[in-house]
């Protein structure tokens, strides 16, 4: 809109005479001064901070990232009548995978997806700029870091958040990070979309993400949207679907990815764990349409984590899908 407008006023500047050019390329530079202060400018978003689901059976769900995974927790919140309120399982300094109990059987698996940034208030004036509804203010959560939720048009919960020196995030800094842990780093989250344009307009022009690669498991309707955060290398995969599946059985998309070196060296650590005499599902690998080799393990509500290596099976780039989205 600045631009625009200062192409306007330069046009009508050039017409006038000499006296009366300089009082309006005043005028000129202040109104773009007006405007520009209307949009400020984005402040970084560095990375995926945090996957969140709900759990049926807690313990079991424990089990399962912990014992199964080997994730450590490094701290556990508490109701005010001493039930679990929610744990946090740590994948790396920056990344967590975060379980709650569920509030409701037989619904979605997904509590919420979480993207770090560098400066929380920067970013809440930024989004409120921009049309998105926010609080009024960041708040500080019982772990210390300040943060807040808005809503995407899919209507998945999105939590903002910033660590803080004094929270229980920058405390545990160089610990908790066990050597039996599967992965080091949540590569990205995948959500299910099922109309792309409003979607694809909030993560691209309002959070500055930017499309990497688009797949297509049949050749001839689009798949996936890979959406890598503007100051990080993790992305958000659209799910693409013509219809969202039941919430109960959304796990299987609502996922998150855990990079590994070798696939097949990591599904058999898994299966030599004494979780795995109790998992039940056969670990499957294989080559993906992005030509790097994964393989799906499923919690006990069914949310899949995705094992997969960085690298294509011959170091060469999977090429976009140009196949168009369900209709």
């Amino acid at each position: 809109m600045v631009n625009a407008i200062r192409s306007k006023w330069i046009q009508l500047v050039s017409n006038q005479p000499a006296r009366n050019a300089s009082k309006l390329v005043g005028v000129l530079l202040a109104s773009a001064s007006i405007l520009g202060a209307q949009t400020p400018p984005r402040p970084h978003i560095v990375g995926i901070s945090h996957f969140a689901v709900f759990a049926h059976d807690y313990e079991k769900s424990r089990s399962f990232y912990g014992g199964f995974l080997g994730f450590e927790e490094p701290y556990s919140l508490k109701n005010a009548d001493g039930s679990a309120s929610m744990t946090f399982f740590k994948v790396n300094d920056h990344q967590y995978i975060e379980l709650f109990p569920e509030h409701e059987a037989n619904s979605d698996r997904l509590s919420h997806i979480s993207l770090e940034t560098d400066d929380i208030e920067a970013l809440r004036v930024y989004l409120a700029s921009k049309g998105v509804k926010v609080p009024d203010h960041a708040h500080q959560a019982r772990i210390g870091n300040l943060s807040f939720d808005i809503t995407d048009p899919a209507g998945h919960q999105v939590e903002m958040v910033q660590y803080m020196p004094g929270g229980k995030t920058v405390a545990a800094y160089g610990k908790y990070m066990s050597g039996t842990r599967i992965s080091r780093h949540m590569t990205h989250v995948g959500l299910i979309v099922t109309q792309l344009d409003p979607e694809y307009k909030f993560y691209t022009e309002i959070l500055g993400l930017k499309e990497t690669w688009r797949g297509s498991s049949s050749g001839t309707v689009l798949s996936w949207i890979n959406l890598k955060v503007p100051d990080g290398d993790g992305y958000i995969e659209f799910m693409l679907a013509k219809e969202e599946p039941d919430p109960a059985h959304r796990g299987s998309a609502h996922h998150l990815c855990l990079q590994v070196t070798d696939v097949a060296a990591s599904v058999e650590t898994l299966k030599a764990r004494p979780y795995f005499k109790n998992y039940g599902r056969p670990i499957e690998m294989h080559v993906g349409i992005n030509r790097k080799r994964q393989a799906n393990i499923f919690d006990p509500d069914g949310t899949r984590t995705e094992l997969m290596e960085p690298n294509t099976i011959d170091g060469k780039p999977a090429p976009s899908s140009t196949a168009p989205p369900p209709r």
